[in-house]
């Protein structure tokens, strides 16, 4: 392969870069919240009552120049009590001492290790063509 070839090669996979991280970035987020949701399916997790909360959870995917962000989270008012647990007085007066349920912090390793995966196998199909 010349030089010409090689630049040629190097500016198509960079006009690609960015869908396919955002593609992978989107795949790592559903898996995450799969993750985070089956962690908050009873113990050692919190127990499912309505199935609200755990339906709750959601990844979103921005795009970035040549790349992606994601963010999962829950906008439930439960979530950060049920991850840390809390003693004291809630709004209404009532004393609580709920210990933690953790789901998410569980979840962290294996998103951490798809995101490795995906990142890697991005690389690969961006310079594969």
């Amino acid at each position: 392969m010349n030089l010409d070839e090689l630049a040629d090669r190097l500016e198509a996979a960079a006009d690609r870069t960015g869908d396919v991280i955002q593609s992978r970035m989107r795949h790592v987020g559903a898996l995450g919240v799969a993750r985070i949701r089956q962690n908050a399916s009873g113990r050692p997790g919190p127990n499912v009552i309505t199935g609200r909360y755990r339906a709750s959870w959601r990844s979103e995917t921005l795009a970035i120049p040549y790349g992606a962000e994601c963010t999962l989270g829950t906008d439930a008012p439960q979530g950060r009590r049920l991850e840390l647990g809390f003693t004291g007085y809630d709004s209404l007066g009532r004393y609580y001492d709920q210990p933690p349920f953790p789901h998410v912090q569980p979840a962290i390793g294996f998103i951490e290790d798809t995101l490795h995966e995906q990142m890697r196998a991005a690389v690969g199909e961006i310079l594969d063509d």
